[in-house]
């Protein structure tokens, strides 16, 4: 099973690499990568996403928040691994074949991080989207806020403004 997931993941990848190598830089700016955590819907820049994998093991750390899960060793470095979930103080993401380890890129900041959601929802072009206005009172790393065309909400994620925020990078109890 976990052979079966790598390779979807790998051929999911691929795909992806082989769609964004034909797009011209203004596709690739107007698209997000669609992610499901927590019942709702959340977009990421791709310049923003590292990279997508499947979760890894990860080594818990005492005395640090339940949405902190710990640390994975990913090609060699160490990355924190959030609970994407149980940060914004829902249930924590059910690990299961379809959760995602989604790693924050280097542009960013200098923080070797990664949230974990329950799954991939693929690519969104902005273009088939319809702005919202923010929700009062959303953290500022809640960026824009979009419908889509069956009028799901889908919540934009400024990955670089979560990276700096106080509540996100106090892990410790």
């Amino acid at each position: 099973m976990a052979r079966a997931a790598r390779l979807d993941l790998r051929s999911f990848q691929k795909e992806l690499a082989s769609r964004l190598a034909t797009k011209t830089a203004a596709q690739v700016e107007s698209s997000r990568l669609g992610l499901v955590c927590a019942g709702e819907r959340w977009l990421v820049r791709l310049a923003d996403a590292g990279e997508v994998i499947a979760v890894p093991q990860i080594v818990k750390v005492p005395l640090t928040k339940n949405w902190f899960l710990g640390l994975a060793n990913i090609r060699g470095s160490l990355y924190s691994v959030i609970d994407f979930a149980a940060f914004l103080g829902r249930e924590p993401v059910a690990r299961t074949g379809f959760a995602r380890l989604i790693l924050l890129n280097s542009r960013t900041g200098d923080l070797n991080a990664g949230l974990v959601v329950e799954r991939v929802a693929g690519l969104r072009n902005l273009a088939e989207l319809t702005a919202l206005p923010s929700i009062d009172g959303a953290p500022e790393w809640h960026a824009q806020r979009w419908a889509d065309a069956e009028g799901n909400a889908w919540q934009e994620i400024d990955l670089g403004a979560l990276a700096r925020d106080p509540a996100f990078l106090q892990v410790s109890t």
